[in-house]
């Protein structure tokens, strides 16, 4: 069941991309999305059995990969609760996503090509999380980035969509060469890369120290710090979160698949498995907290001015991300994995509600041209209410649960990184409620700002782009009541089992459960509420109050219009720079040195005495019979002193 579940979207993919010119666009969609919906039904019974049934599975290796001395790599799928958590919720997600893109993409030219990279994407997002070793866990960490690589530049006649695609690989390397490097530490320190062998070592290494820079240092500190590089680029948080806005250049379903629950959530993933590792690193959570409570608000404050539908959704993403991260930094991965399951729900449902508004407004996806379109399209904007609802965390929907269990976490960790990361969670909460009421109010309230043609055309998206939706509608409302038993409350530790590690000393769900202060969990719902106020009162009350602000405001405005300037900072420094570098290896060293002393150079000192030959070539016979008596002269004088001697 496993291995169907890991490899029916792989096979689906190779069918429709190898021979999607023999099947068609109707056999491509048919074979990947039956293979997905397939791989999604067994994900689900695997998670039943496993995590909630308590059905112990084993690991089951495949195959032996490497093997070369000490280093023996299996290929193996892992299949704890950690895993099948991560398999139903990607499996479901992409399924929803597959079905939903027959009609998103029903007049693409490459509709094979894209359906295969879908399911290829899925594959490799599987693989990483059965992975049972860090070798497997970076392959399938790599084929995402590849597959992101091919999704965000699907359009490859677009510039900007290309420009995306590159920008988002080359950041991942960034991060993934940390990631690397974070693994190198893993075996120097271990002697090797088995997940069950390094973890059983883990608290022996604890005091281990590590030379790196010239000084001693923690080792497994220096190991976890370089294995979050990993996760910060590939799960977009700063300084390595520019890719991501990015990524909207692809087509919608691509975003909901990137950004909902597959290659951005590999890094919540990574670190929540590595759990037996990082309990032991108390520095290392330091740091993750920190960045991620930052990334948190960062993400937040920027999506309040965006005016693509799809980038405030994106930077919503990085703001939830953000959450996730410091949830597991101060030890709460239960609580992680709740937000990654339900935010997965959710998100995708606000992705996939986007793409039906510019699929209805015919391209369009500028907020400021859209208004009035909730009597046209009725069940999307209700759709989108139900996912603004789960965002925002407003009870009985999924994120209430998950997200106030993250602040409350935040706050029961008696930390001053924890208290960092719970006042920030908490104004980054306010702004979550306020973009998104800000979004629904621009979108679908007050008068039409289309003109007058777009807005005939607008029209409610066929039942295969909504169906999906529903799904995804339904895990958004119910994700969370029926998860909080098993994911953080009292039946979490028979749920989790072996698959994640927490210390006693370092359980800040349990600590949430007792003795907290009456208004932390009480506040999260209160800055939601005024959020939705605030939103209100700019963009229904008040139209015209936002152009005040950002009149009287207008450094402010500015600054968190261009994304805290990060971009223009990572031009001057990184790439103006490296043009400098490239320009001057190009000119200095490829073409005077290389090019001027290697084949530059012998053709030009060959033209040179090609032409100075040919200056002997004059035309005159008297010039030649001149040069034939000087050669018989010399061949003579030559011939008489050999003669001689």
């Amino acid at each position: 069941m496993a291995v169907i579940v890991v490899f029916a979207p792989l096979i689906a993919a190779a069918i429709a991309g190898f021979f999607g010119r023999l099947i068609g666009d109707r056999g491509a969609q048919l074979v990947t999305c039956g293979a997905m919906i397939l791989s999604a039904v067994l994900a689900v019974i695997l998670f039943v059995d496993v995590a909630i049934l308590g059905n112990d599975r084993p690991t089951l290796s495949l195959f032996t990969w490497i093997d070369a001395g000490d280093l023996v790599v299996d290929w193996a799928l892992r299949l704890d609760t950690l895993s099948v958590v991560m398999m139903a919720t990607v499996s479901v997600c992409s399924a929803a996503i597959h079905v939903y893109s027959v009609g998103y993409m029903s007049h693409d030219p490459s509709i094979p090509r894209f359906q295969s990279y879908l399911s290829f994407f899925t594959f490799f997002m599987l693989m990483l999380v059965t992975s049972d070793n860090f070798v497997q866990l970076f392959f399938g960490w790599e084929g995402v980035g590849l597959c992101s690589y091919l999704l965000i530049g699907f359009w490859y006649d677009r510039p900007s969509a290309n420009a995306a695609s590159i920008k988002a690989f080359i950041v991942n390397r960034v991060g993934d060469f940390g990631f690397a490097l974070g693994i190198f530490a893993v075996y120097m320190m271990f002697g090797s890369l088995q997940f069950d062998a390094v973890f059983n070592e883990a608290p022996n290494a604890a005091k281990e120290t590590l030379e790196f820079l010239g000084i001693e240092w923690d080792a497994l500190t220096i190991a976890c710090i370089l294995l979050f590089i990993g996760a910060m680029g590939k799960s977009a948080q700063l300084p390595l979160h520019t890719w991501l806005p990015d990524a909207m250049e692809g087509p919608t379903p691509v975003s909901a698949l990137i950004h909902a629950a597959t290659m951005v959530t590999a890094g919540v993933f990574m670190v929540c498995r590595l759990s037996p590792i990082f309990e032991y690193a108390p520095d290392a959570l330091a740091v993750v907290v920190l960045v991620g409570a930052t990334t948190a608000l960062f993400a937040a404050t920027v999506g309040v001015t965006q005016t693509d539908i799809k980038r405030v959704i994106a930077y919503s993403t990085c703001s939830q991300l953000g959450y996730m991260f410091f949830a597991a930094g101060v030890s709460a991965y239960g609580a992680a994995m709740f937000h990654l399951m339900t935010h997965a729900f959710f998100k995708a449902l606000l992705f996939l509600g986007s793409g039906s508004v510019i699929h209805a407004m015919s391209g369009e996806q500028d907020m400021r041209k859209m208004g009035g379109l909730w009597r046209l399209i009725p069940i999307t904007y209700g759709l989108m209410w139900i996912g603004s609802l789960a965002l925002a965390g407003i009870p009985i929907f999924a994120g209430y649960y998950s997200k106030d269990m993250i602040l409350e976490s935040a706050w029961a960790a008696h930390s001053g990184v924890g208290q960092y990361a719970f006042w920030l969670g908490i104004f980054a909460a306010f702004l979550t409620a306020f973009y998104s009421w800000r979004l629904l109010f621009l979108t679908f309230h007050g008068e039409p700002r289309a003109d007058h043609e777009t807005m005939h055309h607008v029209h409610e998206s066929p039942k295969v782009m909504l169906i999906p939706l529903y799904v995804l509608a339904f895990g958004a409302v119910f994700a969370g009541m029926a998860g909080y038993h098993y994911f953080v409350g009292e039946g979490r530790a028979e749920f989790w089992r072996q698959s994640l590690l927490v210390l006693p000393e370092n359980d800040a769900i349990e600590h949430a459960h007792h003795g907290l202060p009456f208004f932390v969990p009480l506040l999260p719902f209160v800055v939601a509420i005024a959020g939705i106020a605030v939103a209100y009162l700019c963009y229904m009350a008040r139209p015209g109050l936002p152009a005040e602000i950002a009149g009287r405001f207008r450094g402010l405005y500015q600054f968190l219009l261009n994304k805290w300037y990060f971009d223009e900072l990572y031009d001057r420094i990184f790439v103006r720079s490296a043009f400098r570098l490239g320009y001057g290896f190009w000119k200095g060293g490829d073409g005077a040195i290389i090019d001027g002393l290697g084949p530059d150079g012998l053709a030009a000192a060959t033209v040179g005495a090609a032409r100075r030959a040919s200056r002997l070539q004059t035309g005159y016979i008297y010039h030649y019979a001149f040069a034939i008596v000087v050669g018989v002269v010399v061949f003579v004088t030559w011939y008489l002193l050999r003669s001689a001697g």
